[in-house]
Order: structure tokens, then sequence, then C-alpha cells
């Protein structure tokens, strides 16, 4: 068994790495993808984990696929493409840290990867099966997308689904709210960020919003909402809980953030009953999940810089 299966993206996030003695703006190329960040920061808690998704057959195809390999992250379901390359994304960084992205991605590997490429094997054993709206964003890995969350419901696997929106990758935002509200509708665990519910639900109030969110569907047993700089809460069962991040840090890149919080969060849950969580349960696993994504925005990129269970604790614990 995988504790933790995921699928979707895998790609270069090329960020800011000063000049070169030319003055010419030199960009470091960082491993990437919300997918496989969940899984990084899942297999530096000692997790299971694979990864299901398609590259390019080129250097960075190679590269992302040796990455994954060396941490620990099993590969077996990750396809090369022959024709397509591989998906690039640029990171574009302000004083904050906060980041946009430009994408080379039309299309890009992870676009092609299709029903019949899908490992069963790995999608029969998985625990808990995760994705994301940028595997929905054209007809080919939507429809893949669909068949893998069939077949993982199928063999009992708990569904966790976070939408990790980016506009620029979308020809209708319609259809990107559309794909958000079908993921919502098959998972068990939802991890979103605040401007990603308040665009859904054309709510401001959170809490609100929250709640048209679980009342339309039941089948989301807990729900995260990550608020950036501002920290994260939790809702489960009418109980809401929030807790600061930790501003002591030196945020330098906010990239994989969210995923690292993500990873945190399934972490904790693998060994739970959904329907028997508690609050003060819950508050610790934010408090780890806050920890964890503050210090992941200390370092560049993402797979390569997820913090270990020691690291997140004496943070938690200064």
């Amino acid at each position: 068994m995988f504790d933790v299966v995921a699928m979707g993206e895998l790609l270069i996030d090329f960020t800011p790495y000063g000049q070169s003695e030319q003055g010419n703006e030199v960009l470091e190329a960082n491993p990437g993808g919300a997918p496989c960040n969940v899984l990084a920061m899942l297999n530096r808690l000692g997790r299971k984990v694979a990864f299901l998704g398609k590259v390019g057959y080129d250097s960075f195809g190679t590269l992302l696929r040796k990455t994954i390999t060396d941490i620990g992250i099993d590969s077996t379901g990750l396809v090369t493409d022959p024709k397509v390359h591989t998906t690039l994304a640029f990171v574009h960084l302000d004083e904050h840290g906060d980041r946009n992205f430009s994408f080379c991605r039309n299309p890009g590997a992870d676009m092609m990867l299709n029903k019949e490429e899908l490992n069963l094997n790995i999608l029969k054993n998985a625990k808990i099966f995760h994705f994301g709206t940028l595997s929905m964003t054209s007809e080919l890995i939507r429809e893949t997308t669909k068949a893998a969350i069939a077949i993982a419901k199928e063999h009992g696997a708990v569904i966790s689904f976070d939408p990790n929106l980016r506009p620029p990758l979308w020809d209708c935002l319609d259809t990107a709210k559309e794909m958000i509200w079908y993921g919502i509708s098959q998972c068990n665990i939802l991890k979103i960020s605040e401007d990603e519910l308040q665009f859904i639900t054309g709510i401001e109030d959170l809490d609100l919003a929250a709640k048209k969110v679980q009342e339309e569907n039941p089948n989301v047993k807990v729900m995260f909402v990550t608020l950036g700089k501002d920290g994260s809460s939790f809702y489960y069962q009418g109980q809401k809980g929030f807790r600061e991040t930790f501003r002591e840090v030196k945020t330098i890149d906010t990239t994989g953030a969210g995923d690292t919080f993500c990873g945190c969060m399934l972490h904790y849950l693998l060994d739970k009953d959904l329907e028997q969580l508690t609050y003060d349960g819950l508050m610790e696993a934010i408090a780890f999940g806050n920890a964890a994504s503050s210090l992941v925005t200390t370092k560049k990129g993402a797979i390569k810089s997820m913090p270990s269970e020691e690291e997140v604790h004496a943070l938690i614990n200064a």
C-alpha cells in the first residue's frame, strides 16, 4: 500500500537567482509542481508515496524523474512523452517573496497523460489519492483525472483535493470554477486558499463561504483554508480552529508553502478516522503545517526544500 498517491503536474519552476556578470537575470531550475510538492513533504515525514504524471523526453524530464526518485517518491507511474516537452513555469517574486507565474505549457507533457497510461497497480493501492485542478485544464487530462478518481474510490481510497488555481492556464475562469466545484464534490479532504474559496462562492466572509461548501458537499469531512502570511483555519463538524503563522522566519520564496501545509495535513489524517477527529488534534496539526510551510519559504523552490519533522518542532518550540 501507498500512504498517498498524487496525480498532476511535475514541472520546472524557474526562480530568479540574481544577475550574471553581464547584468543578465539568472534563473534557477527548481523541480516543482503542486502534487509532487505535497508528496515531497510527506516523504520527509516518513510516508510511502507515489506520483502519477507525465514529463517530456528532454533534459528537464530526465532531471525531474531523477529528482523525485532520489528523494524517495515512487516514480513508476511517471510516463515520458516522446513528442511534447516538459512543462516550464517562470516564477516572478516581489519584495515579500510572494510570487506570480508564467508558463510554457501549450501544451506541456503533464497535459498529455491519457487513461490507458495510468498505473493501475499504484492507484488501486492508495490509502489517499490527491489531485488538483492543473490536471483538469484541458479535455484529455481532465478525463484521465476523473478516471483516476473513480478507480481510487472504487478501491477504498480517501480522496484529497487542493484546487491550486492558476488563472493563466485556463481559457475560461468559469470552467476553472466548474472544475473546482467538481473536485470538491469528489473529495473527503479539502485544502483551499482564501482567494480560491472567495472565487468559487462569491462570499467575502470565509466562515460563511466554508459553511456553504460543507453544507452543499457532505462528502467533505474536513476542510482546511490557508490564509497566506496570516495562518490557516480548519472547519470540521461545525467547529472552526485558527492558528497564526510563524512570522519570525525570513521569507524569500513562497512557492510550495500551501503544498507543504497540505502534505502535513495528510500526514496527520492518514492514521485517523475522519469521523472521529478532535479539536485539539486539528489545532496541533495546523500549527505543525503552519510551521512547516513557514520554513519552506526560507529557501528557493519546493521539492528539495522541505523541512524535517525535527526542524518543524524546533520552530514551534522556539
